[in-house]
C-alpha cells in the first residue's frame, strides 16, 4: 500500500531499527539499572546511548535532563501536572491537541485551574500581541503546539519564548509534529520543557517519547516508584530517575536511538528541505483538482508535511475508505484529536481528509495521491 498516515505514526520503519530492536531482545533484554551483571549493564547502555543522541539532536547540554516516556500526551501530562497548581492560569492556543486540552479541562474541573485559548489565523498563525494580552498575573505556564497536526503551519517559538520569558513564564512546547523533522534547538528557542514522541518523525516506535526539562525548572514528578538506583528512603530527586520510575521500554529506546542517529547522520535540514519538496508537489498537484479544498499554509510557505483536505460531494470519510479500498492509500479522516484547530479552519462538524508524507515517502506515491483523488473527483 501507499501510507500517507505519517502525521500519525511513520510508517514502514527503518531496517536498522527493526534491527536494533531485534538485537535487544536477543542480547539486552535485562532491566536497565538494575544489576551489576554484564547483560544489565549493557540494557543501561541502550538508554544512556539513547538519551545521548536525542541530547545531540536538540542542543541539550546534560542528557540527564531528557527524560522517556510513553509518548507525547505522557509527556505533556507530566510537564503540565508537574507545573500547574490550584488557582493557577496557563496560557495556550486554539490549534493544540488534545493531549494539551483535556489535562487543562481536567485541570479546570478538578483543580480549579483557569486557562486561556489564543485564537489562530486560518493559516494557523496565531497574533504574537493577543497571545501576550492573555497573560495574567496568575498565569505560571505556556504550552504552546509547535506545528498543527492538522493545519500543518509552524509557529515561531523563539518570539513566543521571549514574550513568556519577560514575565518569568515557562514555555512548554509540544513537538509531536516537529521533533526530528524540523531544527529544534532548545538553547536558541527559549524552550523550558520539550514534549516529543518517538513513532513519528524520530522514526522509532509507538510507546517511546521523552520530555525535555530545563534544569532550572522545578517539576514535580507525575509518580513514585522503582527506579534502580536508590532503593532506600522517598523518591530520589536526581535526574532523569526521579521522573522515571519503572522499568523503561529498552527494546524501543532502542529502535528509537537507531532512527535518532539515521536523523543526525542524514541532517534535520536536508531533511526538513526534502519534505517540503515532497508536501509542495502534492499540494501544486491537488491545486489542479476542481472541488478540492487545502487549508493551512499556502504552496511555498514552510509548514509540516502534512495537508488536510476536503473534496466538495464526498465526505472525508468516504474519501478516505475510496483511497484505501479502491487505491490502496492510506490517509486519515476526522478531526484529528484537534477540534479547536477544525473549528479554527471551518471544518468542525465533518472533519478533513489528512495526507501525512515523511523523509521516505517517493515522489511516485505522492503522484499516485494526487492521480487517485483526481479520479475520485472527476467520478462524483
Amino acid at each position: 500500500m501507499i501510507y500517507l498516515d505519517n502525521a500519525a505514526t511513520t510508517y514502514p520503519k527503518l531496517p536498522e531499527v527493526i534491527k536494533a530492536v531485534s538485537k535487544c531482545l536477543k542480547e539486552e533484554g535485562a532491566n536497565p539499572g538494575r544489576g551489576g551483571y554484564s547483560l544489565a549493564i549493557r540494557a543501561a547502555r541502550v538508554i544512556y546511548n539513547t538519551r545521548e543522541q536525542l541530547a545531540r539532536l536538540f542542543n541539550v547540554d546534560d542528557s540527564a535532563n531528557i527524560v522517556f516516556t510513553l509518548n507525547a500526551t505522557d509527556s505533556l501530562n507530566m510537564a503540565i501536572k508537574g507545573i500547574v497548581r490550584p488557582g493557577d492560569h496557563v496560557v495556550t492556543t486554539m490549534v493544540e491537541h488534545n493531549a494539551v486540552l483535556r489535562p487543562l479541562q481536567w485541570l479546570e474541573t478538578n483543580r480549579k485551574v483557569e486557562f486561556s485559548k489564543v485564537p489562530a489565523s486560518s493559516e494557523g498563525d496565531i497574533d504574537l500581541n493577543v497571545l501576550e494580552a492573555a497573560i495574567k498575573p496568575n498565569t505560571v505556564l505556556m504550552v504552546i503546539n509547535h506545528a498543527s497536526n492538522v493545519i500543518g503551519s509552524i509557529l515561531p517559538i523563539a518570539a513566543i519564548a521571549e514574550i513568556a520569558h519577560r514575565r518569568n513564564i515557562p514555555i512548554l512546547v509540544d513537538a509531536a509534529q516537529t521533533a526530528g523533522g524540523f531544527p529544534i534547538d532548545v538553547q536558541t528557542m527559549g524552550i523550558d520543557m520539550l514534549a516529543f514522541t518517538g513513532h513519528k518523525a524520530l522514526l522509532g516506535l509507538q510507546g517511546t517519547g521523552g520530555l525535555y526539562i530545563s534544569p532550572d525548572l522545578e517539576v514535580m514528578e507525575s509518580r513514585q516508584g522503582g527506579t534502580g538506583s536508590d532503593s532506600s528512603g522517598p523518591q530520589p530527586k536526581v535526574r532523569p530517575d526521579r521522573y522515571e520510575s519503572g522499568t523503561p521500554n529498552t527494546p524501543g529506546i532502542a529502535g528509537l536511538g537507531v532512527g535518532v542517529e539515521f536523523i543526525l547522520k542524514v541532517g534535520v535540514k536536508n531533511i526538513f528541505n526534502h519534505e517540503q519538496i515532497l508536501i509542495e508537489r502534492l499540494m501544486a498537484g491537488f491545486k489542479n483538482i476542481p472541488g478540492l479544498t487545502m487549508y493551512g499554509p499556502s504552496v511555498g510557505v514552510e509548514r509540516v508535511p502534512l495537508v488536510s483536505v476536503n473534496l466538495t460531494g464526498i465526505s472525508p470519510h468516504m474519501l478516505a475508505h475510496t483511497l484505501d479500498k479502491v487505491f490502496d492509500i492510506g490517509v486519515r479522516a476526522g478531526l484529528h484529536c484537534a477540534p479547536g484547530a477544525h473549528q479554527t479552519i471551518g471544518t468542525a462538524e465533518k472533519g478533513t481528509v489528512r495526507f501525512g508524507l515523511s523523509y521516505l515517502t517517493t515522489e511516485d506515491e505522492v503522484d499516485e495521491a494526487i492521480a487517485a483523488v483526481s479520479k475520485i473527483a472527476a467520478g462524483r
